[in-house]
């Protein structure tokens, strides 16, 4: 218990010390020197984060502790709510997108500077959107529900951050109840709960990927609770909050309930759509050209390629062949998980879900550092090496999000590889044994 509060007051100690560094009324950290200081703080907050988490998974459980582990993560959170976002801008569309919608608006139908929309507009908000002279909405339909959630109920910053704090709470809620159903300590949370990434992601800018890692949180108790439907409905709303989770459908299907989970998981989706298809096929909002900007198209912003571009460049088809060949190993690999070797068990499952999370994630090599936040919630049940450091290791991205595609995230990536390669040479070794647990 002493030890555990030691960390958990190191990790509070670092927040407030990277929040200290930013500038008031700056949009972002304040000066590059600021930038670097603040990533340095994050650095070392991950390594005592890893550090506590080696040390609870080696340990015997303490009574109580889950506690701890709670009151801390609460504590570092709460400041992060109450200061405005200064690593990213996303929110502020967020914002816009609900209050379009409480003006009876369909969110896909207009860009935010369209003449239209002048009437919503504002000093606290409209000036912050990103993209705003071209780019319609990104969000999907689940997301856009719950911007317009939070636009009728309270229609700002804070309100978005308090409604990614509750999607958290309910992560949190779920991976007690997988962490008992295992038969594990409750404490292992702190795997998610403590983790600096999702602390500034969720708390600090108020990113959507909270509702995602809520939705999986929920699709994979639902599963372990063989409620097929219902973990259907769930994935179904993490699918069309950010697209990515769909790849955990293997790891949810169940021989006798898998086309319940199929069925409702595609009722969801076509459901939601509905609601929004009055702008054709405009709902798909920013998303292709999206790809375009980030270089996933082209193949320039993908990790791997940029990396052989070093050495050659690429013909046309690459990026193509790219991700067939990715499309191809995510299907065998779900095909092996749902048919040939199906997990049965909390521990299996999500260890399945990792994979599946992981491999896709890796494939894609995100350009910032939110989208790995997910990867921690089969973590908390099933701890993989390689997928820990997926989900820490990209508070360095904060420092360079759109540098070199290759060289700067070679430092996510290449241990990972490495990680990962141990790990599959040494199949029966865990991350960290314990005593008196299955």
């Amino acid at each position: 218990m002493i030890r555990l509060t030691i960390y958990g007051g190191l990790l509070l100690a670092l927040t407030l010390g990277g929040l200290s560094l930013h500038t008031p009324g700056a949009g972002t950290v304040g000066t590059p020197e600021a930038k670097q200081a603040l990533v340095l703080i994050l650095c070392i907050g991950a390594a005592v984060y890893l550090l506590c988490v080696v040390t609870t998974l080696r340990r015997p459980p303490t009574r109580k502790a889950v506690w701890i582990v709670l009151l801390f993560a609460a504590a570092c959170r709460l400041p992060l709510i109450v200061a405005p976002p200064f690593l990213s801008s996303d929110v502020f569309r967020y914002v816009w997108d609900g209050r379009v919608q409480a003006a009876g608006i369909n969110p896909y139908r207009y860009i935010p500077n369209d003449p239209a929309l002048k009437t919503l507009r504002d000093d606290a908000v409209y000036p912050h959107i990103n993209r705003a002279d071209y780019a319609p909405t990104i969000y999907p339909p689940a997301a856009q529900v719950v911007f317009a959630v939070v636009g009728q109920i309270w229609s700002s910053v804070t309100g978005v951050k308090l409604a990614m704090l509750g999607f958290e709470v309910l992560a949190a809620v779920c991976l007690l109840r997988l962490l008992t159903a295992a038969n594990l300590p409750a404490e292992r949370v702190l795997i998610y709960a403590w983790n600096p990434l999702p602390i500034w992601a969720f708390a600090g800018n108020g990113h959507i990927d909270a509702a995602v890692v809520g939705f999986v949180s929920l699709a994979l108790l639902l599963r372990v609770r063989r409620r097929d439907g219902w973990a259907g409905l769930a994935l179904g709303l993490a699918t069309l909050t950010k697209f990515l989770p769909a790849v955990i459908a293997p790891a949810l299907w169940r021989r006798g309930g898998g086309w319940r989970l199929a069925s409702a998981a595609v009722a969801t989706v076509i459901g939601l759509y509905a609601i929004y298809s009055g702008v054709g096929w405009h709902v798909l909002g920013f998303l292709s050209r999206y790809g375009s900007e980030e270089g996933i198209s082209t193949g320039s912003g993908i990790w791997l390629l940029a990396g052989i571009e070093h050495l050659t460049p690429l013909p046309a088809f690459a990026a193509g062949l790219y991700f067939a060949a990715l499309a191809m190993l995510l299907a065998a690999l779900g095909a092996r998980i749902a048919f040939v070797r199906q997990p049965n068990d909390p521990v299996a499952i999500c260890a399945a879900a990792g994979i599946m999370m992981a491999v896709l994630t890796f494939g894609i090599s995100p350009h910032y550092p939110w989208y790995f936040a997910w990867l921690l919630v089969p973590c908390v049940v099933a701890p993989s090496p390689a997928i820990l450091w997926l989900g820490t290791a990209p508070v360095l991205m904060y420092l360079d999000t759109y540098g070199g595609r290759f060289v700067w995230p070679s430092v996510l990536y290449v241990p990972a590889i490495v990680l990962a390669l141990a790990a599959y040479r040494r199949p029966t070794t865990t991350i960290a044994p314990i005593e008196g647990t299955t």
